[in-house]
């Protein structure tokens, strides 16, 4: 499973890495409402928190499935501005009224995009001309509950009084605790772009996309960036471009725009901790897989304290050799145990560290 992006005709001056403060609004809106999603936030989350106006929170209650369960593509509106060329602004106020350059319909079916109603990386009808469409959004917003499809009822029947409300509170959140919170960030994300930009520059884009994760890469003679993501998706520069968005609030979460029509953008995490090369969405399965057998299972109880030959395996757990070899085949294939070479035996140990991992490389694996 993957997010794919096709960069055939790409021109280099075409491909830019610029931060987006709307983009890390977003980030620290969504930090603020799932916090066990960030672990190394704690300290902000809690300080804004604690001095956050409660007219203001409630407010942040109001449409935060735009931030809590998806990111939606209204932290990113420079993606979507006609001519698919335009770069994220400098400022927020330049990208609150890029925002405002969207279309009605660009708006709402970005907003609706948590009710899973609408074509993403596809063309097709939209929410505000299509009774049908329209429908089967309010229906999956109400089984969201009432909040999600009162702003629905709202956002369909009014849209241009929705993003005045949007803008004003974005702008309230500035105030109150962004804009002291993007005036630390900025540098690191400025210094990390330049650093990108270097690496385009002068070792081409393997080794940025290398850079910016390693579950990116760059397959030259496709013409493809390919994303290791739990869900699948298609986008094509085509004419527009290809944008790459650091932030630093992020992590885990890898991010690719792959919506029709816009411009392809990653929105991708700086100075995370995550492993320096973090396992495949396959080697997750695989790994997960391996283990879930009860076999294995006592298996790994024995080798996890000492390693074990195979014919001792055998004799523990009452089967044949050449039954535990299948077991161990497949535990060593996932990566879980090690082997050494004892004269003519050979000893199987349960790799501790990276059954370890793989609570942390779960959750990497399913928020990237």
């Amino acid at each position: 499973m993957s997010v794919t992006i096709d960069i055939a005709g790409l021109r280099p001056e075409r491909l830019a890495v610029v931060p987006s403060p709307l983009a890390e609004l977003g980030m620290a809106l969504h930090a603020l409402s799932e916090p066990g999603h960030h672990p190394g936030l704690q300290g902000w989350v809690t300080g804004v928190t604690a001095r956050l106006d409660s007219h203001l929170a409630d407010r942040m209650c109001e449409a935060d499935f735009l931030w809590r369960s998806t990111f939606s593509d209204l932290f990113l509106p420079f993606a979507g501005v006609p001519g698919r060329s335009t770069l994220p602004g400098a400022t927020l106020a330049e990208e609150l009224d890029q925002l405002d350059k969207l279309t009605d319909e660009q708006f709402v079916d970005a907003a609706l995009e948590f009710t899973c109603a609408l074509p993403y990386s596809t063309s097709g009808p939209d929410a505000l001309s299509d009774a049908e469409v329209r429908h089967r959004a309010l229906d999956l917003a109400a089984a969201r509950g009432p909040q999600q499809l009162r702003f629905s009822e709202r956002l369909l029947a009014d849209p241009p009084r929705i993003r005045a409300w949007l803008r004003q509170f974005l702008q309230d959140c500035d105030e109150a605790f962004f804009a002291e919170t993007w005036s630390r960030l900025r540098h690191q994300l400025a210094a990390d772009a330049r650093h990108k930009t270097d690496l385009l520059r002068h070792r081409g884009l393997a080794e940025a996309l290398a850079a910016v994760s390693p579950a990116v890469t760059l397959d030259e003679a496709a013409a493809r960036i390919t994303v290791d993501k739990l869900g699948e998706g298609h986008t094509a520069v085509g004419d527009g471009r290809l944008l790459l968005v650091p932030t630093s609030l992020g992590w885990p979460h890898l991010m690719v725009l792959h919506r029709h029509d816009w411009q392809p953008v990653l929105h991708y995490p700086v100075g995370s901790p995550e492993p320096t090369a973090p396992p495949t969405v396959e080697q997750l399965a695989l790994r997960m897989t391996a283990l879930s057998h009860p076999v294995r299972m006592r298996i790994c109880r024995n080798i996890a304290r000492s390693a074990y030959t195979t014919g001792e395996l055998a004799q523990v757990h009452g089967m044949t050799a050449p039954e535990i070899s299948r077991h161990l085949g497949v535990l060593k294939k996932a990566g879980l145990i090690t082997t050494r070479r004892r004269g003519r035996y050979v000893q199987h140990q349960l790799d501790v560290t990276m059954v370890a991992r793989l609570g942390s490389d779960f959750l990497e694996g399913i928020l990237r």
